[in-house]
């Protein structure tokens, strides 16, 4: 897009997935895109990513399903969507003429299922990659997440290589014992980049009534307030594979996108910030294209390669 930006802001994430800025809309935050048409100027956004989608339709869990937290938030939407192929139906015309890179959040309860949805998404052009949720309950496990397992995670993510030829990247769960270890196995399993991380376990209770402040008891936390952990955990990931790691967590502006930038981040997702502010994603490239050009650097890639990259021996 010749003349939104003053610098090249563009960033190769692999297999042919090129983003205009490496700015995105995080998934469960923008819904499928059309919740804030006329409202954020898409094309100054790399790309949006899908609300987790599932081959049928899911009610959600009870209400109540967000609750605020100290500097975030804490929800526990159940996965609610009306099924993969209602969205197609539905969002894929609206897609095709709103100026940014669309992928779609995929969720299964077993590896089957992801290889489905994958396999699906294939043939969905407008559609250039998927981001797959390794955080759902694995019915296969007993229960357990499949992304708190290398092993598991390397069965779901080899499944869904071999079902699409997009981009295919993952997003990693925080509640993990070694986060560096799950990124390697995905990597291994053919992932083409990783996002990092998904929301982190709370639970609140309300001082009135003594009982949990959401109707599904735990929720996902995200955020301002997880932001330092969530960068220590992209900085593991990312020195942990060679494929480009994407950093989540409490990105409201600018100085916040730089932190994962210097831990080894190749772009950044904003996610709770858009409720309170929709442009927020949007802001942080256009500052970002300030910086850069400030720096008197003509790219992001030069900003990149001119970073300090944090490392520890």
């Amino acid at each position: 897009m010749e003349g939104l930006f003053r610098s090249d802001l563009s960033i190769d994430l692999g297999r042919g997935l090129v983003l205009k800025a490496p700015v995105m809309l995080a998934s469960g935050t923008c819904g499928y895109g059309v919740e804030l048409d006329g409202i954020v100027d898409f094309r100054k956004i790399g790309a949006i990513i899908s609300k987790g989608v599932t081959l049928t339709p899911r009610i959600g869990t009870v209400p109540p399903r967000v609750a605020e937290t100290p500097a975030g938030i804490l929800n526990a939407i159940g996965l609610q969507n009306p099924g993969l192929q209602v969205v197609i139906e539905r969002y894929a015309p609206y897609w095709r003429r709103i100026g940014t890179v669309v992928l779609v959040n995929i969720n299964g309860s077993t590896v089957e299922e992801y290889a489905t949805l994958a396999s699906v998404l294939d043939g969905i052009d407008i559609v250039k990659g998927i981001e797959v949720n390794i955080s759902c309950p694995n019915v296969e496990e007993g229960g357990r997440d499949f992304g708190i397992s290398p092993s598991s995670a390397h069965r779901v993510v080899e499944a869904v290589r071999k079902s699409t030829k997009k981009h295919v990247m993952v997003k990693l769960a925080p509640n993990v014992s070694d986060i560096a270890e799950i990124a390697k196995a995905v990597e291994d399993a053919g992932a083409d980049s990783i996002s990092a991380i998904n929301t982190f376990l709370g639970l609140a209770i309300d001082p009135q009534s003594l009982k949990p402040k959401l109707g599904n008891v735990t929720g996902g936390v995200s955020g301002p307030a997880i932001r330092p952990m969530a960068v220590y955990l992209a900085w593991q990931a990312a020195k942990a594979v060679k494929i480009p790691v994407v950093g989540i967590g409490g990105i409201s502006c600018l100085s916040d996108a730089l932190e994962y930038f210097c831990v080894g981040c190749k772009a950044v997702q904003v996610g709770t910030a858009t409720f309170v502010d929709p442009k927020t994603a949007e802001k942080v490239s256009t500052d970002l294209d300030e910086f850069i050009s400030r720096k008197n650097l003509s790219s992001f890639d030069a900003f990149l390669r001119s970073t300090l990259y944090i490392k520890r021996e």
